[in-house]
């Protein structure tokens, strides 16, 4: 009896594990390139259009993948749209961090921050990093806060924590002067999204709002 029992303990053989996680690194390889095709196709889409109104077969037949195919990575086109915001933000934040450590006094890193942050919401601005012209983080943003809280709160959380930390210290430098810096984190944010949701009223380009302009009007918010 006890050496049935040490047969049913006894662990599968190497090679089984080895096999069954080739197989699934394998899956999962092409997998993130199919869906990495969608996305691209997308982010292509509103390199041409200049918003994200494309449909979902206009990125079916863009990737030259099927409809079929799409619904295995996404649920509809909120969920793509969430992934590009997501993708988007990682870019982001990783472009800021860069920008914002290249300065040494708070009040320049904060000003870092905030140009770069403005750069990405900006439609119409160069690539700062990456392949597509059109990140327009502000655009995505105002398309899915309402329905979407909980998962764009969670994309921005690297870029807003690192809002908060400069804050802070600039608070702490006493080159600010706010009660709470995570309120203030928070409507230095909405000022620069809503800066190019405004924007876009804003027929002659000359007369929009500047990065530097957007961040002279939130440095004298923040007490300045």
């Amino acid at each position: 009896m006890a050496g049935a029992e040490a047969a049913v303990d006894a662990p599968e053989p190497g090679w089984r594990e080895r096999a069954l996680a080739r197989s699934l690194d394998a899956a999962r390889s092409r997998a993130e390139e199919r869906t990495q095709r969608f996305l691209d196709a997308a982010f292509e889409l509103i390199d041409e259009k200049g918003s994200a109104e494309f449909t979902i077969q206009e990125v079916v037949e863009r990737s030259k993948q099927s409809l079929r195919g799409f619904y295995e990575f996404f649920d509809g086109k909120d969920e793509l749209v969430l992934a590009l915001f997501e993708e988007t933000l990682h870019e982001a934040a990783l472009d800021i961090r860069i920008a914002v450590d290249a300065e040494t006094e708070p009040v320049a890193r904060l000003r870092a921050f905030t140009i770069r942050l403005h750069e990405w919401c900006d439609p119409m601005a160069a690539p700062l990093r990456g392949v597509h012209n059109r990140r327009a983080i502000s655009d995505l943003w105002r398309q899915l806060a309402v329905d979407h809280a909980t998962r764009v709160k969670a994309a921005l959380a690297p870029v807003t924590g690192l809002l908060q930390q400069l804050l802070d210290d600039a608070d702490a430098a006493g080159v600010i002067h706010v009660r709470d810096t995570r309120r203030a984190a928070a409507w230095l944010h909405q000022s620069v999204f809503s800066s190019w949701s405004g924007a876009r009223l804003v027929g002659n380009p000359a007369q929009r709002l500047s990065a530097e302009e957007t961040w002279e009007f939130c440095f004298r918010g923040l007490g300045g």
